[in-house]
């Protein structure tokens, strides 16, 4: 957005001017329902005579003072920087101002509560906006204490990085909380929480002796469904975990975790105070597989406490380092230290899937990524950043040993604590503890872009001995690099139960374009030869047309959930490769879908199931096998264990898709309770999702969704109504939500609700009017919002489900206007054109 951006030569050349000792940030959150005054002391060591701009966002600039010396607001500063001049060695900045409370996920945060009026706030500052709360110099490699004063209204809460004070009186009706300052830590990890918020409290004792106080936070209207005991056996698991293999202490003071409302992303590493999105409390039945994944972010934001917090990254190009690292260390910690032993399984099927198809967008960078600005990394938390980065980091355990690893992290912690630092340092303390030259590994994975396919070449003789066996290596011809790989190849047969199960596993490393393995050799061939098997390495895989043949007949077979998780993915590969049709995946996830028992493979390959439906069927057969699809998916959700989670997704996948006459009166009968599934309660949220099904079946009206939402007047109850206005499949009922959407009046989650609805449709064709709209507004759209606010639209409304030649055209059109400027917009439109591209090719594989 114009004057929002930080260009890394910006920040390097203030690094270089300056030392932050401590800021004093004194907010008044009394002031009124739109601003807050923000007063930022600030005490930093200058080059003498040098100038430089301090960062803020804000409504009014009041005052100014540098060293005793008061600046006029109107020529310093532009409502977004604040340009400082002449300084002096040692420095005292001093900014009064009002700033604005935001609805957009981004800086402070206001939402008020439905249920019961009351004011909610939170901070979220990742990546530039702390400055939207306090004046900073805003960036990672700046690191300052920070002390908050806060006066607020009396029967508020309020929760930052160090423990909370007791309050004194202010005026009438509010008091004033004086927190201590903070150890040297980076401004986008800093945080305010305040409201009426309801907390559980707890504690642990840490590796050092300390007693660790903890506490779960959430709103008023929301505690009673909060299983606070859960998030604490979660929290003492990781600290055991971390603690033990970073050979460092927990390293702040506290460690609270917060629910708070309309947040736009899982969770954030806020030091001592980390804040997730509410959907983490349920108040209808989970599924295992959401149960799970609050479990893998809990310990991701814990993992970040030792990694981005107490040792950060100095400029972005390391994020991928940061969330790769928690990524992998929760995904370890939930696989050996929680009752969640299948996390592995889960992150192939999730993590793995979204690096894969990141990664084959024209848009896939190197892992190691480069960030000119900020409007570079803020849209760049994505597949590579996160999946691959962790994929990449287990195939580092791999290649060097957990322990060396481990290692080589206990002397990176002890040798930058409270600091910041690069790749490098990081390399270096693993080199030393394994003894291994990491230089030609590093820059073939973190360096290149794209990934490698793996196919194992067999030959027998008469009587099935393997006379030769071989991995192959492939690359695209845009990304060529072939790389080193560690894997694990797996025999599987077929035992006496009828189980395949695994008779023989050989560890190795791949090079090159062909690897023979000649410790195969002799051997009588199995039924499947599954290559990654374990899946250690980082590569699309391919199976051998007898292994195939195998996996098709017997997928439902494996005796383990991660061999026909690995044997699924490569079947969805192949389809979105337009190498199989996808009718056939369709069959084939139909057939074995009711025989899994991972939950969240469950949940992954629903959507992949509607993907395959909504884009890649031939549009000839779309509807009619999309109508099969829906009955299966309901004969499935019939035939499920009472109350088993299995039985829960069938029947929310059955409800998105029904769509003719019989499977609406099916949803029907389910909401009005004619129809009972045994086991299965038709709670709070799963009544929305029926409704909502039949609101895009033009079954439902807007009045019947204002009586259920009259039944449910909470936050996500009017969140749900958003959704299924904008569901129903008439001309008016779209414009509306296009038109809310585009206005600027709705929040954050609102505007996604929204979109969701809008996108809710049987057929594509009622959008299609939308094309032109879209791509006249994008720029504007981009020019004009947050960043939050404005990647939602132009992802959620760029036009997939228009899958033909005009779409790519429009696209096409509309980048050639961009020219070189807005590469954060460009890189956006380029990635959604992708998906029509991948679509039409699919489309005529479907055959």
């Amino acid at each position: 957005m114009p004057g929002m951006n930080l260009t890394r030569e910006e920040a390097r050349a203030r690094a270089a001017l300056i030392t932050v000792h401590s800021y004093d940030v004194e907010l008044d959150l009394t002031v009124s329902d739109t601003i807050f005054g923000s007063r930022t002391t600030v005490r930093f060591s200058a080059t003498a005579g040098s100038s430089t701009f301090i960062d803020a966002v804000t409504a009014a600039v009041r005052s100014v003072n540098l060293n005793g010396t008061e600046l006029d607001p109107a020529t310093v500063s532009d409502g977004v920087r604040i340009s400082l001049s002449d300084l002096a060695a040692e420095n005292t900045l001093v900014i009064d101002a009002d700033a604005l409370y935001m609805n957009t996920g981004e800086g402070l945060h206001r939402f008020v509560d439905p249920v019961d009026s009351e004011v909610y706030l939170y901070s979220q500052f990742e990546v530039p906006d702390a400055r939207r709360m306090f004046a900073v110099f805003e960036q990672p490699d700046l690191k300052a204490t920070f002390a908050f004063t806060i006066t607020a209204p009396e029967h508020w809460d309020v929760i930052s990085n160090a423990t909370t004070p007791a309050p004194v009186p202010a005026h009438p009706g509010a008091k004033t909380w004086a927190f201590a300052p903070t150890a040297p830590i980076s401004s986008y990890i800093t945080a305010l929480i305040a409201g009426p918020y309801k907390a559980v409290r707890s504690e642990l004792t840490s590796s050092d002796g300390r007693v660790i106080p903890l506490g779960v936070f959430a709103r008023a209207s929301l505690m009673e469904h909060l299983d606070a005991q859960n998030i604490f056996t979660l929290t003492r698991q990781g600290f055991e975990f971390f603690e033990e293999q970073f050979g460092t202490p927990y390293p702040f003071e506290k460690y609270d975790q917060l629910f708070v409302p309309e947040f736009n992303a899982g969770a954030m590493e806020n030091a001592g105070a980390v804040t997730f999105l509410e959907s983490y409390v349920f108040r209808s039945r989970p599924t295992d597989a959401m149960v799970e994944r609050r479990a893998i972010t809990v310990l991701h934001e814990l993992a970040h406490m030792w990694f981005g917090d107490l040792v950060t990254m100095r400029w972005w190009n390391d994020l991928w380092l940061n969330e790769s690292f928690a990524e992998f260390m929760s995904t370890l910690a939930a696989a050996q230290n929680t009752e969640f032993t299948s996390a592995w399984t889960t992150f192939n099927i999730m993590e793995k899937n979204w690096a894969y198809r990141q990664d084959q967008l024209p848009s896939t960078h190197p892992i190691v990524a480069q960030i000119n600005d900020l409007e570079d990394v803020q849209v760049n938390f994505d597949g590579i950043t996160y999946a691959k980065g962790a994929s990449v980091l287990r195939q580092l355990v791999a290649w060097v040993g957990q322990e060396q690893f481990m290692a080589g992290v206990r002397s990176y912690f002890a040798k930058h604590a409270w600091s910041n630092t690069e790749l490098p340092d990081l390399m270096r303390e693993l080199e030393a503890a394994s003894g291994r030259d990491l230089s030609a590994w590093s820059a073939a994975w973190l360096e290149t872009a794209g990934v490698n396919t793996l196919r194992a070449v067999i030959d027998t003789d008469e009587s099935g001995v393997i006379t030769s066996f071989a991995i192959t290596q492939s690359a695209i011809e845009a990304y060529p690099t072939i790389r080193p790989h560690r894997l694990a190849v797996g025999f599987y047969d077929l035992d006496e139960s009828g189980s395949l199960v695994r008779v023989h596993r050989e560890e190795l490393d791949v090079a090159g374009v062909r690897t023979e393995v000649p410790t195969l050799l002799g051997r009588q061939r199995p039924a499947l030869v599954l290559v990654n098997d374990d899946d250690l390495a980082y590569a699309k895989i391919r199976l051998d047309e007898l292994s195939l043949a195998t996996a098709t007949e017997h997928l439902k077979d494996f005796a383990d959930s991660l061999p026909r998780t690995l044997v699924w993915g490569a079947a969805w590969d192949a389809v979105r490769d337009a190498e199989t049709p996808a009718r056939a995946y369709v069959e084939l996830v139909l057939k074995n879908i009711a025989h899994e028992s991972d939950s969240s493979v469950v949940m992954v390959l629903l959507r992949q199931l509607n993907t395959a439906l909504d884009y890649y069927v031939n549009p000839e057969a779309a509807a009619q096998t999309s109508t099969r699809a829906a009955q299966s998916l309901w004969a499935l959700a019939q035939g499920a264990a009472a109350g088993s989670d299995s039985q829960l997704q069938f029947t929310k996948a059955f409800a998105q898709r029904a769509n003719s006459t019989e499977q609406l009166d099916a949803v029907a009968s389910l909401l009005a309770g004619e129809l009972v599934l045994e086991g299965l309660s038709i709670d709070t949220d799963l009544r929305w999702e029926l409704l909502i099904s039949l609101a895009a079946g033009s079954r439902a009206t807007e009045e019947q969704i204002n009586a259920e939402l009259a039944r449910d007047n909470t936050a996500n109850g009017s969140l749900a109504a958003f959704t299924a206005k904008a569901a129903i499949p008439s001309s008016e009922a779209k414009a509306s939500a296009w038109a809310g959407i585009l206005g600027g009046e709705l929040s954050n989650l609102e505007q996604r609700a929204a979109i969701t609805g809008f996108n809710r449709v049987h057929d594509a064709a009622l959008l299609s009017e939308y094309v032109e709209s879209y791509f006249a507004a994008a720029r504007g759209i981009w020019e004009s919002k947050s960043h939050e606010i404005a990647q939602q639209i132009i992802v959620g409304l760029f036009p997939a489900a228009q899958v033909s030649e005009a779409t790519l055209d429009a696209s096409d059109a509309f980048l050639n206007t961009l020219g070189s400027d807005s590469p954060a917009l460009r890189r956006l439109v380029t990635e959604s054109r992708d998906s029509v591209v991948r679509s039409l090719a699919a489309q005529r594989a479907d055959v």
